[in-house]
């Protein structure tokens, strides 16, 4: 199940800004619809696409997704679930203001829907081709994502890539708090080639939620191994926790600390959100 562009396709755009919006005023979320199919997990995979990406490792980041879902294990891991179904989307994200759904929400059951998904991803093309490194705003974008998802899910992942710090928009610490207390767990995999301490900066300020991890790859070229650990990790925390102790994660805002909304404006580029109008979950 893909969902596509629809009539209502431009409403849905808007949508997603409002949502985040709400994400980084720590909006309540709304009760679920009936109607939505139920998966394990919704899944957004956040791929870095800033100015320290060159062409070669974008290529290394899009081919290492699309191996890690033609996986044996990953698939079987998928399918160990108590529903046997995830629910993923594809994001590219760079500075405060460029964040890009490439891959619309995808139902995987079973290994046809997970090696169709690889090659959508294998398919595609870099939608920023540069920027700052706003992991705040990536944060931000794949919460309302996850809001906005036509699913109904007890456990929403946002699985964060990228080989550099926080430098532009807000706090990632700020909007990382905001995030964990609706219930998000934000995972990350640090590509070590540049920062070769990243692990530690994303342990400190990026993860949080129930079972937050850091996968860490050393290179671009170790990132095939390190999204397929990453994946099954993620996948099979579904059923035992296989992550560790829990993440604490960071404390909610208290009355009166809502942040105020952020400088980004988040948008959508190649794959709207569904066409009927999603109420914030």
């Amino acid at each position: 199940m893909t969902a596509g562009r629809g009539p209502g396709w431009r409403s849905g755009i808007l949508l997603v800004g409002v949502l985040a919006a709400g994400v980084l005023t720590g909006a309540a979320a709304g009760p679920a619809r009936a109607s939505e199919p139920t998966v394990d997990m919704t899944l957004v995979l956040a791929l870095d696409t800033s100015a320290s990406v060159d062409a070669e490792e974008y290529a290394q980041q899009r081919g290492g997704l699309a191996a890690a879902f033609r996986d044996r294990e990953v698939v079987e891991a998928i399918a160990a679930g108590p529903l046997k179904r995830i629910a993923v989307a594809v994001m590219e994200w760079a500075g405060a203001a460029q964040q890009v759904q490439v891959v619309g929400w995808t139902m995987l059951e079973g290994a046809a829907g997970a090696l169709a998904l690889a090659d959508r991803i294998d398919a595609l093309e870099r939608a920023i081709p540069t920027g700052a490194t706003s992991i705040a705003g990536a944060l931000s974008f794949g919460t309302a994502l996850l809001r906005a998802a036509p699913f109904d899910t007890g456990r929403r992942v946002i699985d964060l890539s990228g080989d550099g710090r926080n430098n532009q928009g807000r706090k990632v610490e700020d909007v990382r708090r905001i995030v964990v207390a609706q219930g998000v767990t934000i995972n990350a995999l640090a590509i070590l080639n540049e920062h070769p301490t990243l692990n530690y900066y994303f342990e400190d300020r990026v993860i949080g939620g129930t079972g937050a991890f850091v996968e860490v790859a050393n290179d671009y070229r170790d990132y095939v191994g390190a999204i397929r650990r990453k994946l099954i990790r993620e996948i099979r925390s579904l059923t035992v926790s296989e992550a560790g102790p829990e993440s604490p994660g960071p404390e909610a805002p208290g009355p009166g600390r809502a942040l105020p909304l952020p400088e980004s404006r988040v948008r959508l580029a190649a794959v709207p959100p569904p066409s009927r109008s999603p109420l914030p979950r």
